[in-house]
C-alpha cells in the first residue's frame, strides 16, 4: 500500500534565491527549487545521470544544467534537453501558500 501524498512546507518565497535555485532538506530527500519566470518548480536535488547537485549547476529560465556532465533538463517537467542526460529528473508538484513555497510529496 502507497502512502497518501501530502503537501510540504519548504521556504518563504522571499527566502529563494531570485532566479536561481535554493536548495531545501525535506526529511532526507535533497530538494532543488528552481525560481523561474512562470513559477517555482521542484526537483530531487541531485542528478540522475551522475549523482552531481544539480543546485551547483547552471540555471538559465526553465532550464538547470548539471555541473558534472552538462546533461540539462527542463525544470517544468523533468524532460531531458541536452546530452547525455537520456531520461526525465523527478519533479514535484509547488504551490504558494500564505508565502511559504510547498511542495506535494
Amino acid at each position: 500500500m502507497t502512502a497518501a501524498k501530502a503537501w510540504h512546507d519548504t521556504i518563504e518565497v522571499s527566502d529563494l534565491e531570485k532566479n536561481w535555485v535554493t536548495r531545501v532538506e525535506i526529511g532526507t530527500r535533497l530538494i532543488a527549487l528552481y525560481d523561474t519566470p512562470s513559477g517555482v518548480y521542484a526537483s530531487l536535488a541531485l542528478c540522475n545521470h551522475g549523482g552531481a547537485d544539480l543546485c551547483d549547476g547552471y540555471f538559465d529560465g526553465h532550464v538547470i544544467e548539471c555541473p558534472l556532465h552538462q546533461g540539462a533538463f527542463d525544470v517544468r517537467d523533468g524532460s531531458p534537453v541536452a546530452p547525455p542526460a537520456t531520461r526525465a529528473m523527478r519533479v514535484f508538484e509547488t504551490r504558494i501558500e500564505d508565502g511559504m513555497v510547498q511542495i506535494l510529496l
